[in-house]
């Protein structure tokens, strides 16, 4: 294993070199950090360097945290996963089915319409979006409903998976009825609280906070054919909601998962539903592996259905992380990245180096 964290060091710190990567990296076995690298600016204007202890905004990595809120509701008998959303947030006049379940919600399985829905031209249709519906506004899970309650389905509820955002507003909205606390009140205090994840929260673009990475979208100037840098403050959503947007450390992350995978946050039985797929992503192998979704959780495994990592990816203007366990190994790999699309080929890199353990 040493050779491993040796090799995984250089991976790292050739792609800080490069600059192809800002942000921390950090390597868990058996709860013990045994890589830890940050490189990168945390804030270029003043030529800050992101820190081990540096805060990222994790994008869609916080659905874990709010798939793991509603199992706690189910473990309280406040909710089920048969439980109709439309019925529980009175959605009786919208185009989404009253079929759609809590469980269909989780596993992306509802076939409602997204409040973006993503495709190849998925830059310009942003771009209009945010045009025509300005990010500054989008400020609660409430705010996003125009968005997607009106627009007609895209399948039939159960009929498949897709990767859906709405879906985990709408669970969030569900959090916000069931507890009459605010979603961001809720996971403060039943998760982040509750793993010791004592910097995580969530802050707002806006927001004045310390030890908070600024996240930076990557332009090529025509003429000079150089790589410059904006702020993402105009790009991404303000503040965070049910489908993303809360800001961790790598130590936090950690965090999480040892308190998931001990059985602190959640009873036996959910914790083992939290921690197995639910439904294909695919009928086909991607990349030589098969990819399941559960409960905001994304898991890869072999073609013979052996289990090799379970995580989440966090990807936005100026964010990129990718949170992944190995439990084979007992790794914990966090990637937390503060410009765009900074983490996926790392993530890779490392994944391969993983893989050849076995």
């Amino acid at each position: 294993m040493m050779n491993f964290f040796k090799r995984a060091r250089t991976i790292v710190d050739k792609q800080a070199e490069t600059g192809e990567f800002s942000g921390v990296v950090s390597i868990w076995q058996v709860d013990k950090p045994r890589v830890e690298h940050a490189c990168g600016l945390a804030h270029r204007g003043w030529q800050i360097a992101n820190r081990l202890d540096t805060r990222f905004r994790v994008a869609s990595v916080s659905k874990m945290f709010t798939a793991v809120a509603i199992l706690q509701l189910i473990d309280q008998n406040k909710l089920s996963l048969t439980t109709p959303i439309t019925r529980l947030l009175d959605l009786g006049d919208s185009t989404i089915s009253a079929e759609v379940t809590i469980q269909h919600l989780l596993t992306m399985s509802s076939g409602i319409a997204d409040w973006f829905e993503e495709s190849e031209n998925w830059e310009a249709e942003w771009a209009a979006l945010c045009r025509e519906h300005p990010l500054y506004l989008l400020r609660r899970n409430a705010d996003y409903l125009p968005l997607f309650t009106q627009k007609l389905p895209n399948f039939a509820p159960g009929a498949r998976y897709q990767y859906n955002n709405a879906g985990y507003i709408l669970l969030g909205l569900a959090i916000e009825a069931v507890t009459g606390q605010t979603y961001f009140e809720y996971v403060r205090q039943h998760i982040f609280a509750r793993a010791k994840m004592t910097q995580a929260d969530f802050i707002p673009l806006d927001a004045i906070a310390p030890n908070l990475a600024e996240g930076y979208v990557p332009e090529e100037e025509a003429e000079s054919e150089q790589k410059t840098w904006r702020k993402n403050i105009y790009s991404t959503t303000p503040e965070a909601a049910g489908d993303g947007g809360a800001v961790a450390t790598a130590v936090d992350l950690h965090r999480f998962s040892e308190a998931l995978r001990n059985g602190r946050l959640l009873s036996p039985a959910s914790t083992e539903a939290m921690l197995k797929p639910h439904i294909s992503q695919s009928d086909e192998p991607i990349s030589g592996y098969l990819w399941q979704y559960g409960f905001g959780n994304e898991f890869v495994l072999s073609t013979a259905g052996e289990l090799i990592r379970w995580g989440h990816t966090g990807e936005e203007d100026g964010v990129s992380c990718r949170f992944y366990r190995y439990p084979t190994h007992g790794l914990d790999v966090i990637i937390l990245g503060n410009q765009s699309w900074c983490a996926g080929s790392l993530g890779w890199q490392i994944h391969d180096l993983v893989q050849a353990l076995n």
